[in-house]
């Protein structure tokens, strides 16, 4: 998409991923420990985990591994873009990757429900950005950030994030555009973690882990 700089290879991490295909059925947390550094960020996500704070509000919270069983996946075809969603297109102007860390930092308010974006988390990510790996889009009105989404890009596979709106429909928008551009660079598997009314509202569904794996490890 739009401004994504060539992906850099990072230091391989210094911990071994755990096998997540053989843990137990309907267990979504995989381990506990490990780093933020690159090298573990993409071995994770290659491994088919994704990382949250213990405990976001504390300096030197330690990392859970997820892995949910079941996952929630948007199917690239099956996106559902409602009436009210196309209208609502027009009113904004969209980017990709312009302000990556304006979106992380805003994915990261504390005031929002569910809170886990650390300081350390949007380090990390705006340093997996920086190497090419990660990505965003941006929704505006006129000069102001009112919307977006960021996740990790690996070859043909997305893993979303978060996203946030401060727009009505913003972070729809986001979502759009993001999966229009997915779709025509051949992606695969859009990830988006555990299933929400909101985003079963836009296609997402249910898969099992070990389909899951099925779909990633095709990915290449």
């Amino acid at each position: 998409m739009d401004g994504r700089s060539p992906c850099v290879e990072p230091e391989p991490s210094r911990f071994a991923m755990p096998d997540a295909s053989v843990a137990d059925a309907g267990a979504d947390l995989i381990a506990v420990g490990a780093d933020l550094a690159p090298g573990t960020l993409l071995a994770a996500y290659r491994a088919g985990l994704f990382p949250m704070p213990v405990e976001p509000r504390k300096r030197r919270s330690q990392i859970a591994w997820y892995s949910p069983d079941p996952r929630a996946i948007i199917p690239l075809d099956g996106f559902h873009a409602g009436r009210s969603l196309r209208r609502a297109v027009p009113r904004f102007e969209c980017s990709f990757n312009r302000s990556f860390g304006a979106v992380v930092r805003a994915c990261g308010e504390p005031d929002r429900d569910g809170f886990w974006i650390s300081d350390a988390v949007i380090a990390a990510y705006e340093e997996l950005f920086e190497l090419g790996w990660a990505e965003s889009v941006e929704v505006w009105l006129g000069d102001d950030l009112v919307g977006g989404v960021y996740g990790v890009r690996i070859g043909q596979f997305f893993a979303g994030e978060s996203m946030f709106h401060l727009a009505t429909d913003a972070s729809k928008v986001a979502l759009l555009h993001l999966v229009q551009g997915l779709r025509a660079e051949g992606v695969q598997l859009f990830d988006v973690q555990w299933l929400t009314p909101h985003l079963a509202s836009l296609g997402a569904v249910e898969v099992t882990r070990a389909r899951y794996f099925e779909l990633l490890h095709s990915c290449g």
